[in-house]
């Protein structure tokens, strides 16, 4: 079983990024949100050494499982295949999710599909970016 903390694409009207957290875990429901919070707090201080906003807020993370025995597994892209970060930045996620206490291995995988766009990124990120 597993708990998912899945970043949602922004929509219009949409003020801001929302998660959906499905509880089917053993984890009890209080631990699942505490991981999940931190686990938000800590992609947050990931940033592409390029773009001046974090991932969470560009919209690169698409999706996060904790799993019964703390495991975590992230599903994330990057803007774009031949980003320049495309070495660094999952190692850094990696490592920003495994400084959580109480999180076990943690697995990312970079994926391609759905293929990021900017209407990905949050309200936040547009300011940082200047895009409004």
């Amino acid at each position: 079983m597993t708990d998912t903390i899945e970043a949602k694409n922004l929509e219009a009207g949409l003020e801001d990024k929302t998660s959906n957290m499905e509880t089917s875990s053993a984890l009890p429901p209080e631990e699942t949100e505490r991981l999940g919070g931190e686990i938000v707090a800590a992609l947050k201080t990931v940033f592409d050494p390029e773009i001046p906003a974090d991932v969470y807020e560009l919209g690169l993370i698409y999706k996060v499982d904790i799993k019964d025995d703390r495991s975590v597994d992230v599903m994330m892209t990057l803007t774009t295949p031949n980003c320049p970060a495309a070495g660094e930045l999952p190692q850094m996620v990696e490592n920003a999710v495994a400084s959580v206490p109480g999180v076990g291995v943690v697995n990312v995988n970079l994926v391609w599909e759905p293929a990021w766009t900017p209407d990905r990124m949050t309200d936040e990120a547009r300011l940082v970016l200047n895009m409004w």
